[in-house]
């Protein structure tokens, strides 16, 4: 426990520095995340969303599935597991694998992990973490949807709309908030980006595309894989982190931590 409280004070050092100088703070009138996306020759295009989740998750996963599929540019449809355990939540290429299970008590309620050739996303992962949705206060659809919605979100090319957990609440789930009444879905900002991230095509695809699966060996679930801290919340915690995976390739890997980050402690 104390080598993570070690390697988070680093984190957030580093992370402080680079957001002092490379990401603003505050709501963000432009929320593409350095331009990644999915390469694809047309719009819409589809991106197939795997169900590893359990019952008690399928509602929230059909519901941002539904949400997201509202955008001009992209649809989702959820299909069956591609036989990860929900633990690995190993992704497939072309495809976002969805999972939850027990993660354990390590600080974070869920994460989207996206992979990248180049400026182009190739797979993706979202992890829902029950060691904290099974109780108070996360234990409610609001808090379900709100951060199902944002993880799946991330793996579309988008970051947060705002990172300070006590501003007022902008209407998205693409907004980091204390309170998630009005944060569970995503507004019309999140479209419009979606949008301007996808307005030109490519000449290739990265949709559906299965082949070079490249480094599998990454657990997600260890902070210590995510790779080096580039951004921060208000609190000055990490919350974004890249690791050069080599040929070109990268691992983002986005963290919504649990606790108020004014109640945020070390023991």
């Amino acid at each position: 426990m104390n080598n993570w409280k070690n390697a988070v004070r680093v984190m957030v050092l580093v992370a402080a520095i680079a957001a002092a100088f490379t990401f603003p703070t505050g709501s963000s009138a432009n929320h593409s995340w350095n331009g990644y996306h999915w390469a694809r020759t047309s719009n819409p295009f589809t991106i197939q969303l795997g169900d590893s989740v359990s019952g008690q998750w399928d509602t929230y996963l059909r519901t941002a599935s539904s949400d997201w599929s509202q955008s001009q540019v992209l649809n989702t449809t959820v299909i069956g597991s591609n036989g990860t355990s929900a633990r690995k939540c190993t992704p497939t290429n072309g495809r976002v694998e969805v999972c939850n299970t027990t993660y354990g008590r390590n600080g974070w309620l869920g994460i989207a992990s996206i992979w990248a050739s180049g400026l182009h996303i190739t797979r993706g992962s979202v992890k829902m973490n029950d060691s904290y949705f099974n109780s108070a206060p996360y234990n409610t659809s609001a808090w379900r949807n709100l951060v199902m919605c944002q993880e799946v979100g991330h793996t579309f090319g988008l970051d947060h709309q705002d990172e300070n957990f006590n501003n007022a609440n902008l209407g998205t789930c693409m907004d980091y908030t204390n309170d998630p009444s009005s944060n569970q879905h995503p507004n019309a900002h999140d479209y419009n980006q979606l949008e301007s991230i996808y307005a030109h095509l490519d000449s290739s695809t990265t949709v559906g595309f299965s082949l070079d699966q490249g480094r599998q060996d990454i657990d997600t679930n260890n902070p210590s894989e995510w790779g080096m801290a580039i951004a921060a919340d208000n609190s000055g915690r990490p919350i974004f982190f890249e690791r050069d995976l080599g040929e070109g390739r990268r691992l983002f890997t986005f963290v919504y931590w649990a606790g108020e980050p004014r109640g945020h402690h070390d023991d």
